[in-house]
């Protein structure tokens, strides 16, 4: 099959490659600049120029291929719902563009926008349907005559090099001296090891049925203070709780994600996709992590 992907040159896009290609796939790969020209080369991918606001590039790039994968992302929480609507005009260019084809479509979204405070599951709707990401999933889930699968991924996707979300809380704690987390801290994110969540995507391309809703999810919930207890015990800093109202003084941009009680479940996931997720967990990979070195 030859995958057209979004996000091919980040962080999950890398280990997804690799797995497509081990699989006997090709990639055809978004590229916004001649450095991710000469990156996706290097890395045996052909290259396609454009970006995620450039939605004719998009639509080309879909269409002269046998199935997507979106993983590209404007990563700025500062303009958070910027990002998010460039992601909705991204996804309803390219699912415009595969309707009635029968082709795969495989996005990434996320676990936080489904139920807290209980471990979501696949069959969860999210929060409300002005959710971020929510039209996106709606788009890929229920556009006709397409084969339409999510893969909701744990805000910590890890490996030594950086695990998602916790790497903006222990970039704050570097800059602030004070590793924090809200309140008592016993609100929790789930985790996945970045090449677990690779070979869902794959798993996803090739088995998944249409309106299919995936969990990246290995651990279902890791505690946000002991979280916090492992980046400080790395950096050698202290430990401190901070109320909701003190949360962005000490946590940046990640205090609007720090208080979220975010548990999930992957058990659908692991019994439709035979999925095993096998890597170390997410603190373990703090403990040890180069970014935090």
């Amino acid at each position: 099959m030859r995958v057209f992907m979004t996000g091919a040159t980040g962080f999950i896009g890398a280990a997804v490659i690799a797995e497509l290609r081990a699989a006997g796939h090709t990639v055809l790969g978004l590229a916004r600049s001649e450095a991710n020209v000469a990156a996706l080369t290097a890395a045996g991918v052909e290259p396609h120029r454009g970006e995620l606001t450039d939605l004719d590039s998009l639509v080309a790039g879909a269409a002269a291929c046998d199935g997507v994968i979106h993983l590209g992302f404007v990563h700025d929480f500062a303009n958070f719902m910027a990002s998010v609507e460039i992601d909705r005009l991204a996804v309803e260019a390219m699912t415009g563009a595969l309707k009635g084809s029968g082709k795969p479509m495989v996005i990434a979204s996320g676990t936080m926008m489904v139920n807290h405070g209980r471990p979501a599951t696949e069959a969860d709707d999210p929060l409300s349907r002005e959710a971020p990401r929510a039209a996106s999933e709606a788009m890929v889930l229920e556009t006709p005559g397409l084969r339409g699968a999510v893969v909701r991924l744990a805000p910590a996707v890890h490996d030594r090099t950086r695990a998602g979300l916790v790497t903006g809380i222990a970039q704050s704690a570097r800059a602030k001296g004070v590793a924090a987390y809200i309140g008592e801290g016993a609100n929790r994110w789930p985790a996945v090891h970045v090449l677990d969540a690779a070979r869902l995507f794959a798993l996803a391309l090739d088995k998944a049925g249409p309106g299919t809703k995936l969990h990246a999810v290995a651990e279902e919930g890791v505690g946000l203070r002991e979280i916090a207890k492992t980046i400080g015990e790395r950096l050698g800093v202290p430990v401190r709780s901070v109320t909701a109202e003190e949360a962005f003084a000490y946590l940046d941009t990640m205090a609007m994600f720090a208080g979220v009680d975010n548990p999930a479940s992957s058990a659908v996931t692991r019994a439709t996709m035979g999925w095993i997720p096998t890597r170390i967990g997410l603190l373990a990979d703090v403990a040890q992590g180069d970014f935090l070195a």
